[in-house]
């Protein structure tokens, strides 16, 4: 058993934080932007389709490879291939990746810590304030994103600090809650504006005439970023978890509510969007310089603007957790320190890391790595490469590294799955995943 972490106190607990580990900038910011780009309804319904036959399978393998070992991702693939240590390194890649990640990951989480305060307070919605300016002085000034930076990290360190069952799930259990309560708050009041129909037209219907390879390219990795796979966090999440769990309903849960939640956002930008007439494929600036804008010409809009910044502060805490635990997991047996000093210690460090992405738009507006800036190089090369060569790696040693009676005896414990699902899943894992996985990485590389 992982003692160092203790275990989820129960199924519901790791669910929500599995979820939880899912849904952020995944689903709420990127999924819509990215959506608009791509021709609305046809690009979801893609995204729906990857999502369960690639993204299921994904989930379902680093649970399997967690459960069964009952360690953190390092140690994971050190049990349960003793003999090829080469293989810790995907661990390790997940360690590494989850870091990088957090070093803009975290910037974006300032940004948005100071938009949900300055937004409770009603300072973004004012007719002197123009939403683009306002957004452009947030990243631009170096001292309010160090700020937002800190108060991120800092809102990390606590609750991972409290460790698995009192700080992940507690937070998780009131976090993911309050996220549905609000999202359908905001879906309720988008569908009732008069522009409502566009924006659903535009967001479910599918028109496969706007659809391009590059919309299919971003529509896979999107299924990877929508449930976290790739970086073992959810082999550690899945390493507190007790053997009468069902491995296959827990994934199928998890699964529905991510796809669910990127619904939901749809439903609640789109409506707003073409309500005051939008652009759809604004880009990544969509919920920070449209979304004021559109909300600033309803009845209430501070309200209602505060309510979605707040959900969407919830969305990226509940997914940094689970990089932060990652890189805590594995770490703490090995340098022996308690898990409170290691926190600290990892937030100060992920700080520091985080400065230069902090300051891409200000400080270090003139730096460019590979003709983009250290904030966009550092997000091409962990979405694009480490996190497509994670989950190949992941692919490739469950299939034909695992055991194959450990593999099936996982996937059936626990659960009411017979030998027909056992072999879809292993069909999958064979054949599709790392076929469509060796595409986006191929793609990817192709350019960089």
């Amino acid at each position: 058993m992982n003692s160092n972490n203790g275990q989820w106190s129960s199924k519901l607990g790791f669910i929500l934080a599995s979820a939880g580990a899912a849904i952020g900038l995944g689903a709420i910011w990127k999924m819509p932007y990215v959506t608009g780009q791509s021709g609305g309804g046809a690009f979801f319904l893609i995204f729906v389709i990857f999502t369960l036959l690639i993204g299921l399978p994904m989930l379902l393998s680093e649970y399997i490879i967690g459960r069964s070992a009952q360690k953190e991702a390092i140690t994971a693939y050190k049990i349960l291939a003793p003999n090829k240590p080469i293989w810790s390194w995907i661990g390790k890649l997940g360690v590494i990746g989850c870091f990088l990640l957090l070093s803009f990951y975290s910037v974006v989480g300032g940004w948005i810590f100071v938009y949900s305060g300055v937004s409770v307070v009603g300072g973004i919605i004012d007719p002197a304030v123009n939403s683009g300016d306002f957004f452009n002085q947030v990243i631009g000034t170096p001292w309010i994103t160090l700020i937002g930076l800190a108060l991120f990290t800092i809102a990390n360190v606590v609750v991972i600090a409290l460790g698995v069952q009192n700080g992940i799930e507690k937070a998780n259990k009131l976090m993911m809650p309050l996220l549905f309560i609000l999202f359908i708050i905001l879906v309720i009041r988008a569908l009732t504006l008069d522009g409502a129909m566009e924006g659903l037209k535009f967001f479910l219907w599918p028109d496969f005439s706007k659809t391009t390879g590059e919309s299919l390219l971003y529509a896979l990795g999107q299924s990877f970023f929508a449930l976290a796979v790739g970086f073992s966090c959810l082999v550690t999440y899945s390493s507190y978890l007790k053997k009468d769990v069902s491995l296959p309903q827990s994934a199928g849960s998890v699964v529905i509510l991510t796809v669910f939640v990127s619904l939901l956002a749809g439903l609640a930008i789109f409506p707003v969007v073409f309500t005051f007439g939008m652009e759809p494929a604004e880009g990544p600036g969509l919920l920070f310089m449209v979304l004021p804008a559109a909300f600033g010409q309803m009845p209430f809009g501070e309200v209602f603007l505060a309510m979605f910044l707040i959900l969407f502060l919830f969305a990226t805490l509940t997914s940094s957790f689970s990089m932060y635990e990652i890189i805590v997991a594995a770490l703490i047996e090995k340098l022996k320190l308690s898990r409170t000093k290691l926190t600290i210690i990892l937030g100060v460090v992920v700080f520091i890391a985080s400065i230069p992405s902090a300051l891409t738009y200000s400080v270090f507006s003139d730096v460019s790595l590979y003709g983009r800036n250290i904030f966009d190089a550092t997000d091409f090369f962990v979405s694009n490469m480490i996190l497509p060569l994670g989950n190949l790696l992941i692919a490739i040693f469950l299939i034909h590294v695992m055991d194959k009676n450990l593999v099936k005896n996982e996937l059936q414990l626990g659960s009411s799955v017979g030998e027909r699902y056992y072999k879809v899943y292993r069909t999958l894992m064979t054949f599709v995943v790392p076929v469509v996985i060796v595409i986006v990485l191929v793609y990817s590389l192709s350019n960089y």
